[in-house]
C-alpha cells in the first residue's frame, strides 16, 4: 500500500516536497479493529497548522510519518462485532490506501442515504458540523439576521449561507475568489450578494452589500475580511471565528485587524471555536440537514482531485482557493 508521509516541515508556503510517497505494508486489523481501504479522503485547511512543530488544540504531524484527517472507505477485514466486512465507515485516516482502526474509531455510513459516499467528509460530516455549530450556537443566529461569510464558496462557507437562508436570514452575504465563484453564491446557493474580493477593499465591497450593517459574521478568512466586518458589525453583532485562512502562511504576525477597539463599543462577541468539542450536536445536525438534504433543499459542490498521489497537490490546491465546495481526493 502507499501513503503520504510529512517529508519536512515548510516554511511559509508549503510545496510538493514537504511530502513524500511511500510503500509499506497493509496493516493486520488487531483484535476488535477493522481494516479499510481508503475510497475518499479529506484535505482541509486546519491542517496546514498541523505541519509546524508547535502546541496547539491538536498534536502536530510527526516527521517521516503518514499525515492523516477524514476519510472514508470500506472495510474489507473485521475483528470487530457490528462493523462487518462490506460495511462503509467514515474515520480519521486518510492519506493512506489502506487504515487498520479501532471500531470504536469509526462511524458506519450509509451510502444510500447521500449522493456519494464523499458528502460524509464534507456535507454530512465535520464540513456540515462546523458551519452548522458555527452560525447556529457560536454566532447565535437568529432569524432575521443579516449574515456575512468570508471564503463561501468554500467547503464550511457554503453551507454556513445555505443554512442561515434555511433558517430564515434576512440577507446573506458571501466573499468569494473569483466572480465566477461569487456567481456561483448567488445563482445556485441563494445568496443576496456575493463579491470577489480581489475586485476592490473588502470594507467597501461589504458596505456596498450591506448598507443597514450586518449582525452575524462568520470567519474563515481573517485578516482584512475580519476587520471590515468589525466596521460592518451592528451593536451586539457576533461572530464566529472559524478560521483564519489568509494568515496560515504568514511569516509575520498580521496586521488586521486594526479596529479591533471597536468591538468594546459595539458590544460584540468575538468567539473561536473547535467543532470537535461540539459531537453532542452531531444527533440534530444529521437531522435537520440531512433532512434538508433529502427534500433537495440544501446542495454541495466538490472539487474532487484523483489518486492518492494528488494529495499533496489537492492540498495546495485548497490553499491557493482552486477549489468551489469541499476539497476531497478519491483514491
Amino acid at each position: 500500500m502507499r501513503e503520504i508521509r510529512l517529508a519536512s516541515r515548510p516554511v511559509g508556503w508549503p510545496t510538493v516536497d514537504n511530502f513524500e510517497i511511500a510503500e509499506t505494508s497493509v496493516p493486520e486489523p488487531g483484535p476488535g479493529q477493522v481494516l479499510i481501504r481508503n475510497v475518499f479522503m479529506s484535505v482541509d485547511p486546519y491542517m496546514r497548522g498541523r505541519m509546524n512543530d508547535v502546541k496547539s488544540y491538536i498534536p502536530p504531524f510527526r516527521l517521516g510519518r503518514p499525515l492523516d484527517g477524514g476519510a472514508v472507505g470500506e472495510v474489507v477485514a473485521s475483528n470487530a462485532d457490528g462493523v462487518p466486512v462490506g460495511a462503509f465507515v467514515s474515520h480519521n485516516l486518510g492519506w493512506r490506501e489502506f487504515a487498520a482502526a479501532d471500531a470504536t474509531r469509526v462511524q458506519v455510513v450509509d451510502p444510500a442515504a447521500a449522493p456519494s459516499l464523499s458528502a460524509y467528509l464534507g456535507l454530512l460530516g465535520m464540513t456540515g458540523l462546523t458551519a452548522y455549530v458555527g452560525l447556529l450556537d457560536i454566532a447565535q443566529f437568529r432569524e432575521g439576521d443579516t449574515v456575512f461569510v468570508s471564503g463561501a464558496a468554500g467547503a464550511v462557507g457554503s453551507v454556513v449561507g445555505q443554512i442561515a437562508r434555511l433558517r430564515g436570514a434576512k440577507r446573506v452575504i458571501g466573499s468569494a475568489g473569483s466572480a465566477e465563484k461569487a456567481r456561483y453564491l448567488v445563482d445556485d446557493l441563494g445568496f443576496d450578494a456575493a463579491f470577489n474580493y480581489k475586485d476592490a477593499p473588502v470594507r467597501e465591497q461589504l458596505r456596498a452589500a450591506a448598507p443597514d450593517g450586518i449582525d452575524v459574521y462568520f470567519d474563515n478568512v481573517g485578516g482584512d475580511h475580519l476587520e471590515a466586518a468589525i466596521g460592518s458589525l451592528n451593536t451586539f453583532g457576533r461572530v464566529a471565528l472559524c478560521g483564519a485562512i489568509a494568515q496560515y502562511n504568514d511569516t509575520t504576525p498580521a496586521a488586521a485587524p486594526r479596529n479591533l477597539a471597536a468591538a468594546i463599543g459595539k458590544e460584540l462577541n468575538l468567539r473561536g471555536f473547535i467543532v470537535g468539542n461540539h459531537g453532542h450536536r452531531t444527533p440534530d445536525f444529521v437531522a435537520e440537514v440531512g433532512g434538508w438534504l433529502r427534500e433537495g433543499r440544501i446542495t454541495a459542490r466538490e472539487t474532487i482531485v484523483d489518486g492518492l498521489e494528488n494529495a499533496p497537490e489537492a492540498f495546495l490546491g485548497l490553499l491557493r482557493g482552486e477549489n468551489t465546495g469541499k476539497m476531497v481526493v478519491r483514491l
